[in-house]
């Protein structure tokens, strides 16, 4: 009898034992499944903190401001020997091969040939005349992406002191210089300006940047055949309503957007990856493009 009960003893301990077990094991799962996995930095990108991107232009239905979660940015702009190393295993995207669907007449018209930038391209510069398709194909074939507008802006609103740029009169004047200089007809290497606050270079005074929404720069919704178009963004009402109508630069930036297609190149646009820091996928594909499309 001793025997049976000491038995039923145990087997009830053991019982507790499992039931707490399973219970420890399932609390684990579950706190696991609510904090997302974080993706490391890679190599030569720096992380840029979650804030809050004010646009410039906006209608009276769009919020004034845009929370921007933590993201991953390339330090500097794509050069012509990483966009080199793309066409070579990418054959569709050599300047002989590409469709006009995806890139103009003008496509890496600096470089001497499909496979050698040449001298009028420095290996270490920024590679420019690539259309926006091709920026994005690039950026896929990295495991990355392209910055949204709202990303791009948060970036490049700091200066080499503080995040918040913007309120730095000398930071703002030196944008506005660049602006008003004609760019030389060989870029130089990239990584020459000091790095801002986030540690990322060039921003500001090498290349214009592709961004993955560009064509949503002075638009209402997703598509330049918006039919809800807030006329007031535009020509002599411009300004009116805008955020800042001192930051003659981010004008310029929103101007410029608002006149690309997809498929332009021009000889000082330039892009740089994006990358996400949570497995969520990010929006920022909005582009109404071929169906064929990369």
């Amino acid at each position: 009898m001793r025997a049976f009960m000491a038995a039923d003893s145990l087997c009830w301990r053991v019982g507790i034992f499992l039931l707490f077990a399973l219970g420890a094991l399932h609390l684990q799962f579950a706190l696991a499944a609510e904090v997302p996995a974080v993706v490391p930095i890679p190599k030569g990108m720096v992380r840029v903190p979650a804030g809050v991107y004010r646009p410039l232009f906006r209608s009276t239905s769009e919020p004034r401001e845009i929370p921007v979660p933590a993201f991953a940015l390339e330090i500097c702009p794509v050069t012509n020997a990483e966009f080199l190393e793309f066409v070579r295993t990418q054959p569709r995207w050599r300047r002989s091969q590409v469709k006009r669907l995806f890139a103009d007449p003008n496509y890496l018209s600096a470089w001497a040939n499909d496979l050698d930038p040449g001298p009028a391209a420095a290996t270490n510069g920024p590679v420019t005349g690539v259309s926006w398709f091709s920026a994005k194909a690039y950026a896929v074939w990295r495991g990355r992406r392209l910055p949204s507008t709202a990303e791009w802006e948060l970036a490049a609103a700091a200066s080499t002191t503080r995040p918040d740029g913007e309120k730095d009169p000398a930071f703002r004047q030196q944008i506005t210089k660049w602006h008003s200089l004609p760019s030389p007809e060989r870029l130089p290497a990239v990584g020459g300006s000091p790095a801002n606050f986030y540690g990322l270079q060039d921003l500001h005074g090498l290349v214009w940047e592709w961004v993955a929404d560009f064509n949503t720069a002075m638009v209402t919704g997703d598509a330049r055949g918006d039919t809800g178009l807030e006329r007031q963004l535009f020509c002599g009402s411009g300004s009116q309503g805008a955020r800042d109508v001192t930051d003659y630069a981010a004008f310029l930036r929103s101007g410029f957007r608002s006149s690309l297609k997809a498929s332009y190149t021009v000889p000082n646009l330039g892009f740089r990856c994006a990358q996400d820091l949570s497995p969520t996928p990010h929006p920022t594909d909005v582009l109404n493009r071929p169906a064929d499309a990369p």
